[in-house]
């Protein structure tokens, strides 16, 4: 038993064959698994004293921040950690945009998995704060499930625990929060497993076994250099520990009385402005739901020839671009010209994912 662990360890990170071309863009995954570690390690001890009902769990959240022994540091490390994993995230999906990581389907599919639990996760734990804005983005956004054709309602029901978002409620959404990390890990380890079967992408948008050397020790000490992220993580969270926060996160919930302006984390804003561009209840949450689904249009065609990389790394940018402009729209007020240009964004959005999945497609036909 012990001899087989050393044997499987010693093949996810020892002996694995890995191109000569990985640059730093492929440090964005190791540092995902570094973040998650920790998130799941701050978290266990935020758990010890956080308080799940509904009266005190914003209490306990001062509590943890004003009484227990460097409680503060914890929970800023951990919100803040939320951040930084997506922001490894999303710069791991367009790596995988840029390099066409797509051709490795099981890969693409798991990471896209573990995408959307991540953020059912942290949409999770932001409403444990129980604040006024947690909680009226909570009753926001399960809402939406009332758009399931037949079972809708039933659904928010179930969830809610009730009529309405309580204390039971809080109860669901905080055993979830606390499970579904480890949930996480099997799914980041069989993420690993699918991608050592096949090997990585490069620089060199191919994985044939004639540019291999052994995972250790070159890139041990390239994801070394992790340590300037975490340094510099650290000094932020520091220094600047509320900047990627809300004000209205310091103020206790009031279910009689919601927020003028209900915005969601950062890194929820271009899924949000998608939503509000919509005028149509159904429509919208079909397009927020497409918003990350859409990537698994490109497992549907197999393509392992040459790609047109200039063309798909100019389409990319675009793609880039245009997220960052959704997230800006996603916290502006929902007002014209802000309404129309989310529309127009949101617009591209779909359009240029379909256009990077029709170079995809047409390279094929191309370089065959």
């Amino acid at each position: 038993m012990g001899l087989g662990l050393v044997n499987f360890v010693n093949s996810l990170v020892v002996s694995l064959p890995s191109s000569k071309a990985l640059s730093l863009n492929w440090n964005f995954g190791s540092m995902l698994g570094m973040v998650l570690g920790f998130q799941i390690l701050t978290g266990t001890f935020l758990a010890f004293y956080y308080s799940d009902d509904s009266l005190l769990a914003f209490s306990s959240v001062q509590y943890i921040m004003y009484e227990v022994n460097f409680g503060w540091v914890f929970r800023v490390f951990h919100f803040n950690g939320a951040s930084l994993f997506f922001i490894f995230l999303y710069l791991h999906l367009f790596k995988g945009l840029f390099f066409v990581s797509y051709r490795l389907k099981k890969v693409w599919s798991s990471g896209l998995v573990i995408l959307l639990l991540t953020m059912m996760e942290a949409f999770m734990g932001y409403v444990l704060v129980w604040a006024q804005m947690s909680f009226w983005a909570s009753v926001v956004i399960t809402s939406l499930l009332s758009v399931i054709p037949v079972w809708g309602p039933s659904i928010v029901t179930w969830i809610w625990s009730g009529f309405t978002v309580s204390g039971a409620t809080l109860k669901f959404f905080f055993v979830l929060h606390f499970l579904v990390p480890w949930g996480l890990l099997v799914l980041v380890l069989l993420h690993l497993l699918l991608l050592h079967e096949t090997g990585s992408t490069s620089k060199l948008y191919c994985h044939g076994d004639y540019d291999k050397i052994c995972f250790y020790p070159e890139y041990w000490v390239k994801d070394a250099l992790n340590l300037v992220v975490w340094f510099l993580f650290i000094g932020f969270s520091l220094l600047g520990p509320f900047y990627l926060g809300d004000p209205e996160m310091f103020i206790e919930s009031d279910p009689m009385m919601s927020p003028v302006h209900i915005v969601p984390e950062w890194y929820f804003l271009f899924a949000y402005a998608i939503l509000r561009a919509i005028p149509n209840k159904v429509v919208g949450v079909l397009a927020l739901f497409m918003s990350i689904v859409v990537f698994f249009v490109f497992v549907l065609v197999e393509n392992y020839v040459s790609v047109m990389s200039k063309v798909n790394k100019f389409l990319v940018f675009i793609f880039i671009f245009v997220a960052c402009m959704l997230s800006w729209l996603g916290q502006c007020l929902v007002e014209d010209p802000f309404v129309f240009l989310s529309m127009v964004f949101s617009f591209f959005y779909f359009l240029v994912v379909f256009l990077l999945f029709g170079v995809f497609v047409l390279s094929k036909f191309l370089f065959r």
